[in-house]
Order: C-alpha cells, then sequence, then structure tokens
C-alpha cells in the first residue's frame, strides 16, 4: 500500500514498525457540542483506513483521544450553568450517537485528558529538565526555535512565520513564536489542576503528545487529522514529542482535505454550519459516509443537498442489487452451472480492482467504481435468474468490499414487513390473478406512499423499501 507522506510530500510504500500490530493516532473532538460535517470527514476517512488495514489482515490499534479540557468547555458550562465535567460527558455521548450512524468503529482507545493529567504534568517538566521550556508565572511554554526541525511537517520557515498573524503574543514569552505547554489558572470556575508550577492545565497540543505516546509509543505508523491541523497543531506535536523522547514522532502523516458547503467555506456567521445531527434530520448515516468516501480524501469536498442526493441515489443502487441478490437467494436453488463458474471468476476482478484503488493511498473514490462496476455486471448476469450458490457468491463479494467501506450495514429491506403490509401485497396479487387491474394499482399507489415499492420477478414479487 502507498501512502501520501503529509512529512514528505509524496506517496510512499507503507512499511509498519511492526506488521503484527499497526498503530495509528487520529485528533478526536473537543467534546462541547455535536461535531460538524467539516470534522466528520476525519473521522469516517481514517475509519475507513483501519477497516482496510484490519481487511487485509492486519491488526490496527486505533487511538482517537476527546479533548475534554477546552476553553470552549469552559464558556459552556458556564452558559449552561453545570460542570464543565457534565459539558464534556454529555458530548462524548453525543459523538458516539452520531459517529455510530455514520458507521465509524470505536477506537481501540479512547484516551481523555483529564485522565492522563499526571503523564502530561511528567512530560512538560521533562521537557523544561531538557532545556526546551520554561516557566513564566505558573505558565509554561515551549522554546520554539530551540527545536531545529520545526516547520518541517507544514513546510513554514520559523524565520518568515510572521508572529501577529497566527501565533498568540504574549508578554510572558520569551519569543512570540513560543506555545504554552501548560496555562496557569486565571479565574476559579476554570478546570484546573496541581502541578510544580501552581494550579493550571495543559496547553492543547502537548495532549495528543502524551496520549500517543503513553497508548501507541514513542514512534508510532500514522498520524492522521484534518488538514487544518498541520499547522500549528500537528507541527508543535512534534517539536515537543520529538525534543523529549528523541526519535522520529509519526512515519507517516495523513490529513484529510477541506469541506465547503455549497462551495463557500462553513461559517457560523453565513448561516452554513452544519453539526452531522442536523444532517442526520435528512439523510441517513450511510449516506453521508457515501458522500464522504465518494472522493479522494486529500481533495477539497463540496457538501450540497443535490451532492447528497446523488449519494443516497449511489448507495440506493448499491442496496437494491444487495436486495435482488438476497431475493434470488430465498428464492433460488441449485448449484452453479458451467457458465455461472466461469461468470464468477470474471467478477472476481473486481476485487482485485478495489484493492488496487484502496493500495492506492487510499482511493476510495476508484474503489466505489470498481462496486457498482461489479454490481452492474452481477445485474446482467443475473437478469433471467440465478442458482443460489452462484447469487450466494456475488451477494458475498459485494458484502465483502462494501463492508470495508462501511456501507450497506442496515437490514434488508424484507426482514421488516408488518403484517398489514404482507396482507396488501397478498391482496395486490388476488387482484391481478382476478384481473382486477384497478384495484391491483390502487394497491400499488397505496404502498408507494407507505415507502413501499414491489417489482416482478421471474422468481416472484420482491418487497422493496424506499
Amino acid at each position: 500500500m502507498k501512502i501520501y507522506n503529509t512529512l514528505t510530500r509524496k506517496k510512499e510504500e507503507f512499511v509498519p514498525i511492526d506488521e503484527n500490530e499497526i498503530k495509528i493516532y487520529v485528533c478526536g473532538p473537543t467534546v462541547y457540542n455535536y461535531f460538524h460535517i467539516g470534522n466528520a470527514r476525519p473521522f469516517v476517512v481514517f475509519d475507513t483506513l483501519r477497516k482496510y488495514l484490519e481487511y487485509r489482515g492486519k491488526k490496527v490499534k486505533f487511538v482517537q483521544n476527546f479533548t475534554d479540557v477546552d476553553d470552549k468547555i469552559i464558556n459552556k458550562a458556564r452558559e449552561e450553568g453545570i460542570t464543565p465535567g457534565e459539558v464534556s460527558e454529555k458530548y462524548i455521548g453525543e459523538y458516539y450517537q452520531d459517529a455510530g450512524a455514520l458507521n465509524v468503529e470505536k477506537a481501540s482507545v479512547h484516551p481523555k485528558v483529564t485522565e492522563n493529567m499526571n503523564e502530561i504534568i511528567a512530560f512538560v517538566k521533562d521537557l523544561i529538565d531538557k532545556g526546551y521550556a520554561y516557566e513564566a508565572d505558573g505558565d509554561v511554554y515551549y522554546s520554539t526555535r530551540k527545536f531545529r526541525e520545526y516547520g518541517k511537517l507544514s513546510k513554514q520557515n520559523i524565520e518568515d512565520l510572521e508572529s501577529g498573524a497566527r501565533i498568540e503574543i504574549e508578554e510572558k514569552k520569551q519569543d512570540p513564536l513560543d506555545f504554552a505547554l501548560w496555562k496557569a489558572q486565571k479565574t476559579e470556575d476554570e478546570l484546573a489542576w496541581e502541578s510544580p508550577w501552581g494550579l493550571g492545565r495543559p496547553g492543547w497540543h502537548i495532549e495528543c503528545s502524551v496520549m500517543s505516546t503513553k497508548y501507541l509509543g514513542e514512534t508510532i505508523d500514522i498520524h492522521a487529522g484534518g488538514q487544518d491541523l498541520t499547522f500549528p497543531h500537528h507541527e508543535n506535536e512534534i517539536a515537543q514529542t520529538e525534543a523529549q523522547t528523541g526519535k522520529p514522532f509519526a512515519n507517516y502523516w495523513m490529513h484529510n482535505g477541506y469541506i465547503t458547503i455549497d462551495n463557500e467555506k462553513m461559517s457560523k456567521s453565513k448561516g452554513n454550519f452544519f453539526t452531522v445531527r442536523d444532517i442526520l434530520k435528512d439523510y441517513d448515516g450511510e449516506v453521508m459516509r457515501f458522500f464522504l468516501l465518494s472522493g479522494h480524501y486529500r481533495s477539497p469536498i463540496n457538501f450540497s443537498r443535490e451532492l447528497m442526493d446523488q449519494a443516497k441515489n449511489g448507495l440506493a443502487r448499491m442496496q437494491n442489487a444487495k436486495n435482488n441478490l438476497k431475493h434470488l437467494i430465498q428464492n433460488g436453488s441449485g448449484t452453479m452451472t458451467a457458465e455461472e463458474k466461469t461468470q464468477l471468476v470474471s467478477l472476481e476482478k473486481y476485487r482485485e480492482k478495489f484493492i488496487a484503488a484502496m493500495d492506492d493511498d487510499l482511493n476510495t473514490a476508484d474503489a466505489i467504481s470498481a462496486v457498482f462496476e461489479l454490481i452492474k455486471d452481477i445485474n446482467t448476469a443475473t437478469k433471467n435468474g440465478s442458482s443460489k450458490e452462484f447469487s450466494e457468491k456475488c451477494l458475498s463479494l459485494i458484502d465483502e468490499m462494501t463492508a470495508v467501506l462501511g456501507l450497506l450495514r442496515e437490514k434488508e429491506a424484507s426482514d421488516d414487513i408488518d403484517d398489514e403490509i404482507q396482507k396488501l401485497v397478498e391482496e395486490r396479487q388476488e387482484a391481478r390473478k382476478a384481473k382486477n387491474f384497478s384495484r391491483a394499482d390502487e394497491i400499488r399507489d397505496l404502498l408507494k406512499a407507505k415507502g413501499i415499492t414491489l417489482e416482478d420477478t421471474p422468481q416472484g414479487i420482491r418487497i422493496v423499501k424506499s
């Protein structure tokens, strides 16, 4: 498999540190609200990376943190009159709900900042002892210029960084480029922990360094996240981690591209800010997942209702193919004919095409195309019916590929048909036999209003939920 490494700006052959266990760290959410469509993209993309590596027989230790210490959490707690801990626990629960709707698996470990405070304090102290950090009135800062490779991920020259633009200026700092490792408590309602520098809490960047090294070791295989985290967050992670360990932090850095909304940058002020919870009111979570995987993860992607409807239709095509095969299995019999055996060998080339796409820097767009090509050929091969065994083999092939993408996990339509619907279907069949076509059409329209479509096939009526 080849991965585009942000650190080197080129595709590289992926060579794990340990073939027996691949170690991946992905930056997780700050839990003060529902996560938005922009957050959802890395969650889905790198969950798919994990699924694919596991599909290829690899064991993956996947760590994604929860930032449960942050100014936004404190402000939310003040607004709602509850504790910061209550805010973070509430939205961790909401994260699991929405991530579950997108078929994003839970990480191997979901560490929280509040559960790793001793390790954070020890890490910061070590950086001070090594001469990479300094204390100033209860705050601790990282001496950025002392890390000679600063800027190697984002390709920014430290001399060219303007202190006023993206770097916070504080009088306590020895240099405008320095960033906070530890922040002294400013008000009594702020979250704070005892430390050698007084009551305070960690800076944002140090958290990920500590949780990654604690749960995955000093050097990991892949560190991933959104493109917006490349600088300063990931750049700062590298600086503080490699200064502390003296070893490379991550061998491969993966970053997904931005999402625009109707070709504009997402912004609350523009009124085009959408949480996943908002979108789930109108679309199934798998539709959203299909949409997020329909473009290459490094390319920008535009979110719009029109594109979501296209994703819905694309997913429906996959589901219909699966439903049709299940119907053939339920109503068919027999083993494969010689012709079907030949057809099956031909269909298996799409597995190879799927794997080639995923091996090429997780090209899910081409992988999805391979699934559609497979479905087209299966539909052609089974249009006049097929043996039960052949249908089972075809269904297994679709399931194998779509499972890697995290798609088509919902219940089959025919498994969830209530007695009332079944009676109407049977009545329509009787009406057609009696040539009472007006009643048959009336029932068809009634079922359509309930979201049920009936399809006539050589094996009988197939019930499809829309």
